[in-house]
C-alpha cells in the first residue's frame, strides 16, 4: 500500500476531506464484529462524484477500500484497511417514492426506518419497504444490500435481493454504472467510458454463467436463507440476467453501492400477535413447519436468558407478561379472527406449546418486539439472576440457516456440539425462516480459547451442511465464515465465486478480508491478549445511533457525528485500555471524543449491551485530571453544592450581582456558557420558612414511615419544592423524618472527582442507613441525585478498598432509595397515593429527567401520572440539553440547543397552556431559559412559564407553592 501521506495529499487534490486523527481512525477500527482492523483515513462523501474520484484515487495508489454505512456488520464486513467510506453521514437522501411503481429510490446512506418512514408519508402508510432487520433503526440501505439483509417478517417478504430493482455502483477505479434486472448499463449515457466498462462486465458475466452453469443450478438457491457466497443464480438466463440481485449479498466486493431502487410491498392494516410458550428453544422449532401452514408474516424465537436479562436490565415492566414457558415464539399473522382461532387451535392440539395468548394492546406488543430486536446485545451481556454476574458472549457463529422443517433437529445436534466443546449459546432468531442467531460465551481473549473457537466454528460449519444449510442466513460471510465457505461448497463453486469477484476487481482492493483476500477466523481479533474494561461492553450494534426513540444518544442525534455516539466513544476509550497500564488519560483523543457527552446516562438503559458511558466518562476525568489542574467550570458548577451552604446567607447581593452586566462578565469567567439562564439562590430565611412546615412527627421517638431527602439543589434553588415534599408526604404517611445536610455527590461524579465523591457518599450512607426502621422507603426531591444514590452509591462503594460492611451498607441504603414518582406509583399500586387534587390540569407536560429515566424506568412518570388520575400525559421523551453541567458548560451551547430541540422545546410549543412536569432541577433551567429566549415555547405564560415538580402538582397549599415558583421572574440570559 502507498505511503499514508501521499494518499492523503491526493484525496485532498481531489477536493475530498480525509480524516486520520487517532480518535477518527479509532472509532472506524470496528464493527459489531469479533474483529479490529485500523484504517489509514475516513471518508465522508456527499455526493456519489466524491465516491468515484475517492476510487479512482485509490486505486491508482493500490489502496484498499470498504465501504460502510450503520457500521453494524457481525461479520467484520463495515472494517478494512486502507480508506473506509462512510456513506452513513451525507449519502441518506430518499430521492422519490413512485406509488404508482411501487417503488423508492434512495441513497445507500439512509436508514432503513427513515426510507420506510419517507415510504410512508409519501403513500398514507400504504405501502413500505419490506426487510427489517432487528438493527433497522441504524442499519442503512447499503448494508442491507451488502449482507442480503432479511428480518423478523422474511417469512412473507424473503431477503433484500426480493425487492432491488436498480443498483447505482463505483466500480473499483470510479467508473459510475447501474445495475438492472436485466444487465448493466452506464449510469451516464454520455460517459463513453462506463459504456464501455458495462457492456465489458456484461460480456463477461454472462461467459460466467453459462461456464459455470451445471454448479450454479445444483448449489446454489437451495434454501431461503442461503446468503453465503455469491448470489450467481441471478445471472442465469432463467433469471432474465439480473446483475442487480447478482450483486446484493457481495458485501461490498464488486463494487460500491451509491443508490438504490428498491420494490415496495403494501402494508397489512391489522396484524395480531401470539405469543407461544414452550419448555424450550428445540420444542419451539418443532412447531414451526405447522405454523407455516397457517401463512404467517413473522415467526421470531427468544429464550428465557433474554428476556431475564431485559428485565434485570430495565426494570421487571419492561417486558410485557408472557405465557408459561422457558422459550417463546412470536408468531404475527395478517389474517382474521377466526384465523388466529383456528392457529391457536392447532397449536394446543397438535403442537408442543406450554401455554400461549393473543397480545393486543399496541405498547405490549412493541415492548415484545424491542426484546427480540435487542437480543443481540442482551445477549451479549446476561446477568446470572442468581449471582448478578455479567456474562459476555459474542458472535461467530450466529447466522447459520437450515431448511425450516429440519430446524429443530440442528438445534438438538448443535446444543450437543457446544456441550462437547464446552461452550454455552444464547439462542434466538428467525424460525419461521429456520435461522437462527446464536451467541457464544467464546474466550477471544486466549489462546486457548481462540483455539476452541477455531475448532468449535469449524465443526458448526460441517454440522449446518450436513444438514443442507448455509453457514450465512443473513449476515454475511465476511471476516467471520469467509474462511469456512470451502466446506459447504465445491471447489468448482469456489472457482467461479472467485472469477465472479475478479470481474468486478481484479486486484481484490474492495472490502478485503471477507469474500476477497480472505483472513482465516481468528485473525484480526479485537480482545486478543487484551484485558478486560468496562468499555469493552460496546459491542457496536449501535442503538445510540439512531434519531427517535428512547433517550441515548443526544449528542449524536444532534451532530449526527459517530464521534458523539456512545459506540464512538466507547471505540476511542477500547483503543485506549489497549495500552494497558501505558495508557495516556490526557490524549487529546480521550477529551475530543468525551467533551460532548451529557453524561446522560440514557445509554445505561437504551443500550442492550448496558454500557454506562457517564460511569466511564467520569472514571477517564478522575484519571486525567489527578493531580492537575481542572477546567474552570469543574470548581464552580461542579462544587455547587458545596457553594450552595454559602449562598442562603449572601443570596440577597449574588441574585442582584447576577442580574448585572458584572455578574454575566464574572459567569464568563467562570467557565460558564453564553445566554444560560442562571438560577436564583435561595434564602436562609426562605429555605427555613418551608422546611417549617414538616409534619410534627418528625423527632419521634418512633422510627420514620419514610425518610425525605433533601438535596443540595432542592435546598439551595428550590425551597419551595422542599415544602410541597414535606406536605404531600405528610399527607400520606404516619410519620416523615427529613434530612437536609447531606449529598449524594453528583456534581462530583460528573467531574470526576472519584475520591471525593466517595468520602461524601460514606458519610451520606451511614446517616441515611440509620433513618427510619431500615427498611423505610428513602424519597429523593431531586431524580439526579435519587438515581445516584440508587446507582452510583453501591458501585462506588465496593471493591477491595471498601470494607464489607461499608459495601452491604451501600446496598442496604441504595434498595430503599425511591425518586418521587418511583415512590408515588408503588404508593398508587398499593391504593396509598395522594389524590389529584380538583381543578388540577388535565393534561401535563412531563420532561423525565435522563436519570431518573435510565434508573427507575422509561415509564415511570407515565404510570404515575396516570394512575394519579391525570388523563391526558404528553411525554417529551428526549434530553432536555442541560444534563447537569454540561448545558451551563461554555462550548455547548449550540449542541444543548440542538438537544433541546429534539424533544422538550417542540412539546412546549404545541401545549402552550399545559403545566411542564420537571422534577429535574437542570430540565425546569432549560424550560425557564425556552420560555424568556422562545416566545413559541412559552406559550400564554411567556416569559414566566416554568417547570413544575410533581410535589408542586400535588400540593395541598397550591398558592404557596406558586409564591415559591414566581421567585426571579425577571431574570433573563447571561
Amino acid at each position: 500500500m502507498t505511503d499514508p501521506d501521499a494518499l492523503i495529499e491526493a484525496l485532498r487534490a481531489e477536493g475530498l476531506d480525509p480524516e486520520f486523527s487517532a480518535r477518527r481512525i479509532a472509532e472506524y477500527s470496528y464493527d459489531a464484529s469479533n474483529y479490529r482492523v485500523r484504517p489509514v483515513a475516513v471518508l465522508f462523501p456527499r455526493t456519489e462524484a466524491d465516491v468515484a474520484a475517492a476510487l479512482a484515487v485509490c486505486h491508482r495508489l493500490g489502496v484498499p477500500v470498504t465501504a460502510r454505512g450503520g457500521g453494524t456488520s457481525m461479520s467484520g464486513n463495515s472494517i478494512g484497511p486502507g480508506v473506509v467510506v462512510d456513506l452513513s453521514r451525507y449519502m441518506r437522501a430518499v430521492i422519490d417514492v413512485d406509488e404508482v411503481a411501487r417503488t423508492v429510490t434512495a441513497e445507500a446512506g439512509v436508514v432503513l426506518t427513515e426510507l420506510r418512514a419517507a415510504v410512508h408519508r409519501a403513500t398514507d402508510r400504504r405501502l413500505t419497504f419490506a426487510p427489517d432487520p432487528s438493527s433497522q433503526t441504524r442499519a442503512c440501505l447499503g448494508g442491507a444490500i451488502g449482507n442480503d439483509a432479511c428480518g423478523n417478517h422474511s417469512v412473507r417478504y424473503g431477503r433484500t435481493a426480493d425487492h432491488v430493482v436498480e443498483l447505482r455502483l463505483v466500480t473499483v477505479d470510479g467508473v459510475r454504472l447501474t445495475a438492472s434486472r436485466n444487465g448493466i448499463r452506464a449510469t451516464e449515457p454520455g460517459d463513453a467510458t462506463a459504456v464501455a466498462r458495462a457492456e465489458h462486465l456484461a460480456a463477461e458475466l454472462r461467459g460466467l454463467a453459462s461456464d459455470y452453469l451445471a454448479d450454479i443450478r445444483t448449489e446454489l438457491g437451495r434454501i431461503p436463507r442461503q446468503v453465503s457466497g455469491y448470489h450467481l443464480r441471478h445471472l442465469l438466463p432463467e433469471e432474465g440476467f439480473d446483475v442487480a440481485r447478482a450483486l446484493v449479498g457481495s458485501e461490498g466486493t464488486c463494487g460500491v453501492v451509491t443508490a438504490a431502487t428498491v420494490a415496495l410491498v403494501e402494508e397489512s392494516s391489522q396484524t395480531r400477535l401470539i405469543v407461544a410458550g414452550y419448555a424450550d428453544i428445540v420444542d419451539a422449532a418443532r412447531d414451526v413447519p405447522l405454523l407455516l401452514r397457517h401463512r404467517p408474516s413473522a415467526v421470531e424465537g427468544v429464550d428465557e436468558v433474554i428476556v431475564e436479562t431485559m428485565r434485570l436490565r430495565r426494570g421487571a415492566d419492561a417486558v410485557a407478561d408472557l405465557p408459561a414457558g422457558r422459550a417463546w415464539l412470536f408468531i404475527e399473522l395478517d389474517g382474521t379472527d377466526s384465523e388466529a382461532a383456528d392457529l391457536e387451535s392447532a397449536l394446543r392440539a397438535d403442537g408442543h406449546v406450554v401455554d400461549l395468548r393473543q397480545v393486543h394492546d399496541p405498547t405490549e406488543r412493541a415492548d415484545l418486539w424491542r426484546v427480540r430486536e435487542d437480543g443481540a446485545g442482551l445477549s451479549s451481556q446476561l446477568t446470572d439472576p442468581s449471582t448478578g454476574k455479567t456474562v459476555s458472549t459474542w458472535p461467530g457463529w450466529e447466522d447459520a440457516a437450515v431448511r425450516p422443517d429440519l430446524l429443530a433437529d440442528y438445534l438438538a445436534e448443535f446444543r450437543e456440539l457446544l456441550d462437547r466443546h464446552g461452550l454455552t449459546g444464547v439462542m434466538y432468531g428467525h424460525f419461521g425462516a429456520g435461522c437462527m442467531h446464536i451467541r457464544i460465551d467464546f474466550d477471544l481473549r486466549t489462546e486457548h480459547g481462540r483455539t476452541v473457537f477455531r475448532a468449535f466454528c469449524t465443526d458448526a460449519a460441517h454440522l449446518v451442511v450436513r444438514y443442507e444449510g448455509s453457514l450465512s442466513g443473513e449476515h454475511g460471510d465476511g471476516r467471520a465464515r469467509s474462511e469456512l465457505l470451502p466446506i459447504m461448497y465445491s471447489p468448482r463453486m469456489l472457482s467461479a465465486f472467485d472469477r465472479f469477484a475478479a470481474i468486478w476487481d481484479p486486484k481484490g482492493l474492495l472490502a478485503p478480508g471477507g469474500l476477497r483476500e480472505t483472513r482465516p477466523i481468528d485473525a484480526d481479533l479485537a480482545l486478543a491478549d487484551v484485558a478486560p474494561h468496562p468499555a469493552q461492553a460496546c459491542i457496536g450494534i449501535g442503538r445510540c445511533r439512531t434519531h427517535a426513540g428512547g433517550v441515548m444518544c443526544p449528542s449524536y442525534r444532534a451532530t449526527g457525528d459517530e464521534k458523539d455516539s456512545t459506540r464512538g466513544r466507547a471505540r476511542v476509550l477500547q483503543e485506549l485500555v489497549r495500552g494497558g497500564v501505558a495508557a495516556d488519560w490526557n490524549a487529546p483523543m480521550v477529551t475530543e471524543s468525551l467533551d460532548l457527552c451529557l453524561a446522560c446516562r440514557a445509554c445505561s438503559s437504551d443500550c442492550p449491551t448496558g454500557v454506562d458511558m457517564a460511569a466511564m466518562k467520569s472514571e477517564a476525568l478522575h484519571r486525567r485530571y489527578d493531580g492537575r489542574i481542572r477546567p474552570r467550570v469543574h470548581y464552580t458548577i461542579g462544587m455547587l453544592p458545596t457553594w450552595l451552604r454559602i449562598t442562603p446567607y449572601l443570596a440577597a447581593p449574588l441574585n442582584r450581582l447576577a442580574a448585572t452586566r458584572f455578574g454575566v462578565a464574572g459567569a464568563r469567567l467562570a467557565g460558564l456558557a453564553d445566554g444560560r439562564v442562571l438560577p436564583e439562590f435561595a434564602s436562609a430565611a426562605q429555605l427555613r420558612a418551608q422546611l417549617r412546615r414538616v409534619p410534627s412527627s418528625v423527632g419521634s421517638s418512633k422510627p420514620a414511615e419514610v425518610v425525605l431527602f433533601l438535596d443540595s439543589f432542592t435546598r439551595g434553588l428550590r425551597p419551595e419544592v422542599a415544602g410541597a415534599a414535606a406536605r404531600v408526604l405528610g399527607g400520606v404517611h404516619s410519620s416523615v423524618t427529613c434530612d437536609t445536610d447531606h449529598c449524594c455527590g453528583l456534581t462530583q461524579i460528573t467531574t470526576g472527582r472519584l475520591d471525593a465523591a466517595r468520602k461524601t457518599l460514606r458519610r451520606t450512607a451511614r446517616h441515611l442507613d440509620s433513618q427510619g426502621d431500615g427498611t423505610s422507603p428513602i424519597v429523593v426531591v431531586e431524580p439526579s441525585c435519587a438515581a445516584t444514590l440508587r446507582d452510583e452509591l453501591p458501585r462506588l462503594l465496593t471493591g477491595d478498598a471498601v470494607g464489607a460492611d461499608e459495601a452491604d451498607r451501600a446496598r442496604r441504603v441504595a434498595a430503599r432509595v425511591r425518586s418521587v414518582a418511583a415512590h408515588f406509583g408503588e404508593l398508587a399500586a398499593g391504593d396509598r397515593a395522594p389524590e389529584w387534587p380538583a381543578g388540577a390540569p388535565e393534561t401535563v407536560v412531563v420532561q423525565t429527567h435522563c436519570h431518573e429515566y435510565a434508573t427507575f424506568g422509561n415509564r415511570v412518570q407515565r404510570g404515575t401520572l396516570t394512575a394519579l388520575g391525570v388523563r391526558n400525559v404528553v411525554e417529551a421523551t428526549g434530553c432536555c440539553g442541560v444534563a447537569g453541567d454540561f448545558g451551563f458548560t461554555a462550548g455547548h451551547e449550540e449542541v444543548s440547543d440542538a438537544v433541546a430541540e429534539q424533544a422538550l422545546a417542540p412539546a412546549l410549543r404545541r401545549h402552550p397552556d399545559a403545566p411542564v412536569l420537571t422534577d429535574g432541577f437542570s430540565c425546569a433551567t432549560q424550560i425557564r431559559r425556552l420560555a424568556v429566549t422562545d416566545s413559541t415555547a412559552g406559550g400564554d405564560a411567556g416569559a414566566d412559564r416554568r417547570g413544575l415538580h410533581l410535589l408542586q402538582l400535588l400540593d395541598p397549599d397550591p398558592l404557596d407553592a406558586r409564591d415559591g415558583a414566581r421567585r426571579g421572574r425577571n431574570r433573563e440570559p447571561m
